[in-house]
């Protein structure tokens, strides 16, 4: 496309890292694209002001964590609409299939360029990036502390992705044999993965299927593309049998 038809924008909240900041400003600039900042804590403490009187004084939990979410992409759908560019959503597959995505949030978007693209692939795809530059853009445009650090939202304090998902690798292998092959639950439980964790993941996989019908389209790579090749019911009582073993 070209540095001049991109332009990225940086949205930190209070939990956002000085690491994630300046690994992102270092691959913009690698890469000679325009990023802007715009700092989502007025709005966060917004939001705050307008509905804890009415959240009956509940403990924090996940609706803090999906309000900055939707800040983010209320904010990035203005300058879409402002600007005239198209929002690319930043989902990829493993996110995609558990539901680790926030609908009206990083959702928001017109196209997905990563939709087929499990993380672990996402991770490989980078680091061949990173080895060749076949339109002669730029040489490694991804700094490695954005592939060597643990993945998180930064949602909350210290937050990584592995504190509520198995490590990528094992949730990768365990999601090809549900979506790619549609093993049974017995089937990859055989292959070393615990019956526990499988159920899990699988539960994660279909409760997330309302998602995915809201999801933008994008590149299909795989033998199962989300919203293409794999429609799931989104309310039914269809379940993997599970074996008394």
């Amino acid at each position: 496309l070209g540095a001049d038809r991109i332009r990225c924008f940086m949205l930190p909240s209070r939990y956002t890292s000085r690491e994630s900041l300046d690994d992102a400003a270092d691959c913009a600039r690698r890469l000679g694209v325009r990023l802007d900042e715009v700092p989502i804590s007025p709005a966060v403490d917004a939001f705050a002001g307008m509905l804890t009187p009415l959240f009956e004084n509940r403990p924090p939990d996940l609706t803090e964590e999906n309000i900055q979410a939707r800040i983010r992409g209320l904010s990035l759908m203005a300058l879409s609409n402002k600007l005239g560019s198209m929002l690319l959503t930043t989902g990829n597959k493993s996110e995609m299939a558990v539901g680790y995505a926030t609908l009206y949030g990083d959702m928001c978007g017109g196209y997905n360029v990563l939709k087929d693209l499990y993380k672990t692939e996402v991770y490989e795809v980078c680091r061949w990036r990173n080895a060749h530059d076949p339109f002669g853009v730029a040489k490694d445009p991804i700094p490695d502390r954005i592939l060597t650090k643990a993945p998180s939202a930064e949602l909350r304090p210290d937050q990584t992705d592995q504190d509520s998902l198995p490590e990528y690798a094992e949730l990768d292998a365990i999601l090809q044999g549900l979506v790619e092959e549609e093993a049974t639950l017995d089937e990859i439980v055989a292959r070393g993965f615990t019956r526990e964790t499988v159920e899990r993941v699988q539960r994660l996989l279909y409760g997330s299927e309302y998602k995915r019908r809201q999801a933008a389209p994008g590149v299909k790579i795989g033998l199962k593309a989300f919203g293409r090749d794999r429609r799931y019911p989104i309310v039914n009582g269809f379940r993997d049998q599970v074996s008394s073993g």
